[in-house]
């Protein structure tokens, strides 16, 4: 059976802070990434491998066993990024109905992993562009990599629905997507009622999202052959601090 999916409009990396002014989103060819970032496909192929070695996440609230993560945070202040200790993931209950208002505490993304001198890159690259649509200043990253598996059937990659994380930006990098089908990508206006739906196909590939502005989802992903999984690093930047349990 053929499976029909849409693609994404991939704007130019000089458009990129336009389009996120515009539309809320922007899409980059994974091309247009190794230009963006300054480095070849080559160093990000490096991270790759890291995606093999993530632990469960033991807190999924649908009682699921498809999704395995690493999670560290840092700060990115002009060309300086710093890893901060190593803290809990909290989202409050008004951004995420199904995880919200707890403390998760994932295991830290590998020492490897940050050393690639491509990992900063990225960073800084991101933190650029947020720059140019709200103004330079210090941005808190939270780093989420994810594996969204097929081995019990079905891979959720957001079990909380279409969502915003409540934070200024949000990018979503596709590291692999194999023997899978589904997975699509779901953007909808924050405030309107237009939305655009496509698939990420191509590894590498980057969105990246105004949370201010729009809500996101990704649909389902299911097996099409044996070993089936979608891999991705999540990026959310924020300019008021990490976000924090209330006291």
């Amino acid at each position: 059976m053929t499976v029909n999916t849409l693609a994404p409009n991939h704007v130019d990396p000089a458009q990129f802070a336009d389009a996120l002014k515009t539309q809320g989103y922007g899409v980059l060819t994974p091309a247009d990434v190794s230009a963006f970032v300054g480095c070849p496909l080559s160093a990000l192929e490096e991270l790759k491998a890291d995606w093999d070695d993530l632990p469960l996440d033991n807190f999924l609230r649908d009682g699921g066993r498809y999704r395995r993560r690493r999670h560290s945070c840092f700060v990115v202040e002009q060309q300086n990024v710093t890893q901060v200790p190593h803290r809990a993931h909290y989202q409050p209950l008004e951004y995420n109905a199904l995880h919200g208002g707890m403390l998760r505490m994932f295991e830290p993304v590998a020492s490897r992993t940050v050393a690639q001198p491509v990992w900063s890159e990225l960073l800084r690259a991101i933190a650029r562009v947020c720059s140019e649509v709200k103004g330079a200043r210090p941005w808190y990253v939270e780093a989420h990599q994810f594996r969204i598996g097929t081995s019990n059937g079905i891979g959720r990659p957001t079990p909380e629905g279409a969502h915003r994380d409540g934070v200024d930006f949000v990018a979503i990098l596709l590291v692999a997507r194999e023997n899978v089908s589904g997975g699509e990508s779901r953007i909808f206006e924050f405030n309107g009622r237009h939305g655009q739906r496509f698939t990420l196909i191509e590894p590498w590939t980057l969105i990246v999202l105004d949370d201010q502005k729009v809500i996101h989802e990704s649909t389902p992903i299911q097996p099409t052959a044996e070993g089936g999984h979608r891999d991705t690093l999540v990026l959310t930047f924020r300019s008021e601090g990490f976000l924090e349990q209330p006291a």
